[in-house]
């Protein structure tokens, strides 16, 4: 027989999970339909109007979370809230991909909130927020803010010129970036309309996973009041903003996770314990490196996975409420990166076995038809990869530059989890019970996955490590359930006040020690013979110190920003004899002018090594032959920019008469900065 949670929400007279009695429910009035209904296409529709559409997703927000029924706590609330929201945009982004009217923000806000006041109606829920809060909620919030102070602090005074030295650190943010600006441009998914989108992205409009870049393009449609795109440079600058943020809420939803695991016996000072470890582990975890890396849509995977691991450990809700959120979970993993999918699917059938007395066998036939509805939505995107031709087992085993999945955290974590979760305190309880099943569920995934790499290919490779992390994200969050198994009796007999002051002192010492013993801050005491503490050598310090712009960037005149105008072809940028920097140099140039499908034919740039000054013949004429290639695959005229003058004259006599045409133009580096500098005054 399953155990139950401990920490469920027993409804008002009756057992947990058990339907609340009508008694006392809002009767479903038509009137009151009708006025929702209309507030819901009015509010979002003057807001928008008035260009103030940036208000939208909070209200909309705020309008689940009165609806739902989860947490005792605001901010839990609005955790859950807006995971919902996240599935039901991507779920309702199927929808808007095929209507007329695209992801502009009105119709899709008005429908959006239409559907929040229908199902407040239908379960006749009025609506209602706990405004009750906790101390530790500013350990969580206090999360985000550090890490965004330190995403953003390299940013601080720079104009968006010069912003996207932090934007183009990686050939991967510029795919992201397109799928990004494909999705605004053709009003929906790529994947659905894949022939449009090819004019802006090089490649994978029916393969990637494309629910984060969907997120993002909604959430900046509201940002900027419009379905209109404008300045592709101003895109750049929010696209990489909304990149920072995603990261930053990552360490939000690990801290909270990870309390919300520990439950209403993570009390007090033990609170601040689990929450400062997690918090210390993040800062100075190397996972900034995907930020550097443009592993935009791992990181919003990873975030979506912490927030439903949560969600499938501890379901302190009503059942309606947890098979929701739990369906929203899955779908928005799925979306935003399949491969996590594995991991959230066992997941999800750990904790519905585990929680099987939640549902009530008379309602059977109606939980499988919301399981198939919810699995045939989850598994759509990966459905149409495959019909793409997509070669799973080939793809699974690819090589790339990876972030390693830190093996302490990933392989002590999920011990430390393991043995949590076996103890008599949590083992007989479901939430224990569910936790041992995510975290055993977990380990086969990933452990199966490696054993797959090691037997096709010897060894294990990129995508094991975007997996294993996954793994440590579980790991981080299962620190909540260490929390309770510190004991703190107080002394019978002491007043309030001291007893809540001595609390406060041991919460202030435990976030200190945490992140000493955790993130490497000294408290003042910076170096010892010259050499930096830990904190300053993290990932994140780098970052903040400007460490990790792009060399493609301004600094070295290869963003070509003043040297586009007049030049309507596709265009090859050749500001370095280093062919990957001419690579990123015209993807950016090919991004900026909206033209991300040329790079289909200009990724011959990867091996074209001239441009900035002149070459042995041999390698003049490798990189020449690469030149013709891309001519040849875009089949119709192209321009050629150098920083060179010699290289330009030599291209253009070697190109004479050959077609499809090749215009070779010259661009120096003073030039470039002169240009730069008329273009961005104010950089």
């Amino acid at each position: 027989m399953a155990a139950t949670s401990s920490s469920e929400e027993a409804a008002p007279g009756g057992s947990p999970g058990s339907p609340p009695r009508s008694a006392g429910k809002p009767a479903r009035s038509l009137p009151v339909l009708a006025g929702a209904l209309l507030a819901s296409w009015l509010v979002p529709t003057a807001l928008i109007s008035a260009g103030l559409g940036f208000l939208v997703l909070p209200l909309l927000v705020l309008a689940v979370a009165a609806v739902m029924r989860v947490g005792g706590v605001l901010l839990d609330r609005l955790v859950a809230a807006a995971l919902v929201i996240a599935g039901g945009v991507l779920v309702f982004g199927l929808v808007f991909s095929l209507w007329p009217w695209g992801i502009d923000p009105v119709p899709t806000s008005g429908v959006l909130f239409s559907v929040v006041a229908l199902t407040g109606w239908a379960s006749r829920r009025a609506p209602r927020l706990p405004l009750r809060f906790r101390p530790s909620d500013l350990l969580v919030v206090g999360t985000g803010y550090v890490m965004w102070h330190y995403l953003h602090k390299p940013l601080v005074g720079k104009g968006p010129g010069w912003r996207l030295e932090f934007l183009t650190t990686s050939e991967d943010r510029l795919n992201h970036f397109s799928y990004f600006v494909g999705i605004e441009h053709v009003g929906g998914y790529d994947f659905l309309h894949q022939e449009a989108a090819k004019a802006y992205m090089m490649s994978g409009e029916g393969v990637y996973p494309q629910g984060s870049h969907f997120l993002l393009a909604w959430i900046d449609s509201l940002f900027r009041s419009s379905a209109d795109l404008g300045s592709t440079l101003d895109t750049m600058n929010r696209y990489l903003l909304y990149v920072l943020a995603a990261y930053a809420l990552l360490g939000v939803a690990l801290v909270w996770a990870a309390r919300w695991i520990g439950g209403p016996r993570l009390r007090g000072w033990r609170t601040a314990a689990v929450c400062g470890t997690v918090a210390a582990l993040v800062f100075s975890s190397n996972y900034t490196d995907l930020v550097t890396h443009g592993f935009d849509s791992t990181v919003i995977g990873l975030l979506m996975v912490a927030l439903l691991t949560a969600f499938l450990v501890r379901p302190a809700m009503r059942t309606p409420d947890f098979l929701v959120l739990a369906g929203a979970g899955l779908i928005t993993v799925t979306y935003v990166y399949n491969l996590f999918g594995a991991v959230a699917g066992i997941g999800l059938a750990a904790a519905l076995l585990v929680h099987r007395r939640r549902l009530r066998r008379s309602r059977w036939l109606l939980y499988v038809l919301a399981g198939v509805v919810t699995l045939g939505l989850a598994a759509l995107p990966s459905v149409v990869s495959v019909l793409s031709n997509l070669d799973v087992a080939s793809t699974s085993n690819l090589g790339g530059p990876s972030v390693a999945a830190d093996r302490t955290i990933l392989v002590g974590g999920l011990l430390l989890a393991l043995l949590a979760a076996a103890v008599p305190a949590n083992r007989r309880t479901g939430t224990g019970q569910a936790h041992l099943a995510v975290v055993l569920g977990a380990g086969v995934v990933i452990c199966g996955f490696a054993w797959w790499q090691m037997h096709t290919i010897g060894h294990v490779s990129y995508y094991f490590e975007k997996l294993a992390g996954t793994g440590v994200v579980i790991a981080l969050v299962s620190i909540g359930a260490i929390g309770p198994l510190l004991r703190a009796t107080p002394p019978a007999r002491v007043p309030v006040l001291r007893r809540r002051i001595g609390d406060g002192v041991l919460s202030v010492v435990s976030v200190a020690t945490a992140l000493s013993l955790f993130a490497g801050v000294q408290w003042g005491m910076e170096s010892f013979k010259a050499a930096p503490t830990a904190w300053h050598q993290n990932s994140l310090m780098a970052w903040s110190r400007g460490e990790s712009w792009s060399d493609i960037g301004p600094r070295h005149g290869a963003t070509v920003m003043g040297d586009l105008d007049g030049i309507n072809e596709p265009m090859m940028v050749l500001y370095s004899n280093d062919d990957y920097k001419n690579l990123k140099s015209t993807w950016v140039a090919a991004l900026l002018r909206g033209r991300g499908g040329d790079m289909r034919a200009l990724y011959e740039t990867h091996w074209v090594n001239i441009g900035a000054e002149p070459r042995k013949d041999a390698e003049h004429e490798a990189a020449l032959a690469h030149v013709k290639t891309a001519a040849e695959k875009l089949g119709r005229p192209m321009t050629v920019v150098v920083a060179d003058r010699a290289t330009g004259d030599r291209l253009r006599k070697e190109l004479t008469g050959f077609q499809p045409r090749i215009t070779v133009v010259e661009k120096p580096g003073n030039n470039w900065v002169e240009s730069w500098n008329r273009s961005f005054p104010g950089d």
